[in-house]
C-alpha cells in the first residue's frame, strides 16, 4: 500500500567544538559511527515494518556531522513541507559533544519540531547522578526528550509518540537492557560510508563489561553482564555491506576477547574471507590476556583482523590498581605483543596520563620504558577524565570536586579536574609533550625497522604514523578526531564567540591548511624513503632490538619495565609466586 504521510526521521551523531569554538569537521573523517550504525539499522527495521501504520512510511536521513555539515535551512523546509512530521534524534552523543548537541537543536526546538537525544551522556547521567546533574536540565528547558538506554525493541513506541505528538520528556531503559541476538543490523548505506577514511563501517558483536575499570562508562550504561550477537547475526551485516562493496569494518567490542562468541563468529568470517571470497579487513579491541586463549590470535589473523587496539592504560602496576584495571598484567605485555607481531597485526595501544602516581618525570619515564622495550607500533595518548556516568566522576561529584564546567572538554584530551602531584598546566603539558616524545624521527624509524623484520604491513603503519605523529601538533587535536582536509565555516562558531568576518576567516583559514598539508607531505615522503631505504637494507629482516627480543626468565631482572617501580617489581613477585604454586608460566 502507498503512504498517504511520510513521516521524516533525522539521525545526527553531532561533533564537537575545538579550542577556537569551530565544529571539528572533515572532508573524509577517521573514525565511523557505531551508533549511527545501530540506530540506522534499527530505524530501517522500524520502516520496513510499517509501524507507524500501513499508510504511512518514514524516510531516513543521517548526518554525521564529523565528515557532513548539518545544513540547517535545509532541513528545516524539509520539515516545513510535512508539516513538522517527524523527529531529530540527536545520537550517541557524548560528554564533549552534548553542548554541541543542544546548539543543533535549538533551531528544531524553535520550529516546533520534535527532538530526542540519547547516547552516553544522557544515560550515563542518569546512570550515576541524581537525574538533573551536568547540564540535563537544558534538555528539559528546550523541550527535548532524553532516552537512557539502547533502542533496540523501544525505538518504534518512541516513534508512534513522535508521530502522534506524545513525546515522552524521558525514555529510561538502563534497568532494562536489551538482548542482541537476532536485533537489526548496524548498518551504514555506501555514500556515507565513503565520507571516512580507509572506506569501513563498524558493528558491535557484543555489548557490556564485567571489569571495574573506575574510568569507564560502559560498565555503568551497557552494564557489566555482557550481551552478544550470534556468529548467524555477523554473517548478515557482513553480507549486507558486501553487497554495498564494503568489507573493512571496525568491531567496536570494548572487548572482543571476552566475547563468549568469538571463536563461532571468527570461524564464520574465515569462511566468508576463505570460502566466500570477501575480502575482510577488521580491527578489533582486546585486553592484555587475550593471549592466553588457545587459537584466539592465529584465528583472528585468518578472519580478517589487520589491527588490534588493547587498552594497555599504564605500565605502572600501582595506577592500574588504583583504577581498578587489576586484569592488566605489565609481566605479560611483552609475550602478548610479540604473540600478535608474529601473526603481522598491527597493534595499537590506550595509554592514559594523569594516574595518581604520574608526574612529568615518571611519564617521560614511562614513555621511553615503552619505546626500548615494548614492541608495540602506535600508542594513543588520554588524559584521565572524570567522565560523567563513571565512577571516578560520581566519586568527585559527591565530594564536591572541582571540576570544568565546559563539557565540550571533556574529550580525553583536556585536563578537567585537579591532580595531587602535577598542576593542570604542568599536566596539559606533559599531555602534549608524550606525543612528541613517542614520535621523535628515530622512534618512527625503528618502527619502520621493526615491520620490516617482523612482516608487518608498512604501508599500512605508515599511514598510521603520518596521523598520530603530526595531528596533535598540527591540529590541536587527537588523533582520533581527525580526518583528512579539516573544514571550518565562520558561520558555525560556538554560541557566545565573535563571529569573525569573512575577509580575516578565509585567508587565514587558506594558507593554515596549506601549512600543515606541506608539512603532512614532507612527514609522507620522509617516511616513503625510509621505507624504500630499510627494504633495500640487506639485513632488515634480520634486524633485533629490545623489545623484539623473546620473553626471557631474566625478564624481571633486565627490563626497566619489571624493575623501575614498585608495582613493577610486586607484580614480578606475585607472577613468581603463581608460577611456584600452579608450576605454569614465568615473570617475564
Amino acid at each position: 500500500m502507498a503512504a498517504k504521510r511520510r513521516f521524516q526521521l533525522v539521525l545526527i551523531k553531532p561533533s564537537h567544538y575545538d579550542d577556537d569554538g569551530y565544529v571539528i569537521r572533515w572532508w573524509r573523517a577517521m573514525i565511523p559511527s557505531n551508533s549511527l550504525a545501530a540506530m540506522y539499522g534499527i530505524a530501517a527495521d522500524c520502516a520496513e515494518r510499517r509501524v507507524l501504520g500501513t499508510d504511512t512510511g518514514i524516510d531516513i536521513a543521517i548526518i554525521d556531522e564529523t565528515n557532513t555539515r548539518i545544513d540547517l535551512p535545509v532541513l528545516l523546509a524539509r520539515f516545513q513541507r510535512h508539516e513538522g512530521f517527524g523527529l531529530v534524534a540527536l545520537v550517541g552523543v557524548q560528554s564533549n559533544q552534548y553542548p554541541r548537541a543542544l546548539d543543533i537543536a535549538r533551531p528544531f526546538r524553535n520550529a516546533g519540531i520534535p527532538v530526542v537525544m540519547g547516547g552516553f551522556h544522557v544515560s550515563g547521567c542518569l546512570s550515576m547522578l541524581d537525574g538533573h546533574a551536568v547540564g540535563l536540565d537544558a534538555c528539559r528547558e528546550l523541550g527535548i526528550s532524553m532516552f537512557a538506554g539502547e533502542a533496540e525493541g523501544r525505538f518504534e513506541d518512541l516513534l508512534r509518540d513522535a508521530a502522534t505528538g506524545g513525546l515522552a520528556p524521558l525514555y529510561n531503559f538502563l534497568s532494562d537492557l536489551p538482548g542482541m541476538e537476532g536485533a537489526p543490523a548496524p548498518f551504514i548505506p555506501k555514500q556515507h560510508v565513503q565520507r571516512t577514511l580507509g572506506f569501513s563501517t563498524s558493528f558491535d558483536a557484543g555489548r557490556g563489561c564485567p571489569y571495574q575499570c573506575s574510568f569507564c562508562t560502559i560498565i555503568n550504561v551497557q552494564g557489566r553482564k555482557s550481551r552478544f550477537r550470534t556468529a548467524d547475526d555477523v554473517e548478515k551485516l557482513v553480507r549486507l555491506n558486501w553487497a554495498q562493496g564494503i568489507h573493512k569494518f571496525f568491531i567496536t567490542d570494548d572487548n572482543f576477547a571476552r566475547n563468549r562468541n568469538w571463536e563461532a563468529i571468527f570461524d564464520r568470517l574465515i569462511e566468508l574471507r576463505e570460502k566466500g571470497g570477501i575480502p575482510l579487513g577488521l580491527m578489533i579491541q582486546v585486553d592484555t590476556l587475550c593471549h592466553k586463549i588457545p587459537g584466539f590470535i592465529a584465528k583472528a589473523k585468518r578472519a580478517g583482523v589487520t589491527r588490534v587496539f588493547i587498552g594497555l592504560e599504564n605500565v605502572n602496576p600501582d595506577n592500574l590498581a588504583i583504577a581498578k584495571k587489576r586484569q592488566n598484567k605489565i609481566t605479560e605485555y611483552r609475550r602478548m605483543l610479540l604473540a600478535w607481531k608474529a601473526e603481522g597485526i598491527l597493534t595499537l595501544a590506550g595509554y592514559i596520563l594523569g594516574f595518581p602516581e604520574d608526574t612529568p618525570a615518571t611519564i617521560r619515564r614511562d614513555i621511553a620504558i615503552i619505546q626500548e622495550e615494548l614492541p608495540l607500533d602506535i600508542v594513543e595518548f588520554f588524559c584521565l577524565t572524570p567522565l560523567p556516568g563513571s565512577e571516578d566522576h560520581q566519586l568527585l561529584w559527591k565530594k564536591g570536586a572541582a571540576m570544568d564546567p565546559d563539557l565540550n572538554r571533556y574529550d580525553v584530551e583536556h585536563v578537567c579536574t585537579d591532580h595531587l602531584r602535577m598542576s593542570r598546566p604542568e599536566w596539559e603539558g606533559i599531555y602534549r609533550e608524550a606525543w612528541s616524545l613517542y614520535y621523535t624521527p628515530a622512534h618512527i624509524e625503528t618502527l619502520l625497522r621493526r615491520a620490516a623484520a617482523t612482516g608487518l604491513p608498512m604501508g599500512s603503519l605508515i599511514k598510521l604514523l603520518v596521523n598520530f605523529a603530526t595531528t596533535v601538533r598540527l591540529e590541536n587535536l587527537h588523533p582520533l578526531q581527525s580526518g583528512l582536509l579539516r573544514l571550518k565555516r565562520p558561520s558555525e562558531r560556538r554560541p557566545g564567540l565573535p563571529r569573525e568576518s569573512a575577509w580575516r576567516f578565509w585567508p587565514r583559514f587558506i594558507l593554515e591548511t596549506l601549512g600543515k598539508h606541506a608539512i603532512i607531505v614532507a612527514a609522507i615522503s620522509r617516511l616513503l624513503w625510509l621505507r624504500w631505504a630499510i627494504l633495500r637494507d640487506p639485513g632488515a629482516s634480520s634486524y633485533r632490538d629490545r623489545a623484539l627480543t623473546p620473553v626471557d626468565d631474566n625478564d624481571h631482572e633486565t627490563l626497566d619495565l619489571l624493575t623501575k617501580t614498585t608495582g613493577g617489581r610486586a607484580a614480578v613477585a606475585h607472577a613468581r609466586r603463581i608460577g611456584e604454586l600452579t608450576g605454569v608460566g614465568r615473570a617475564g
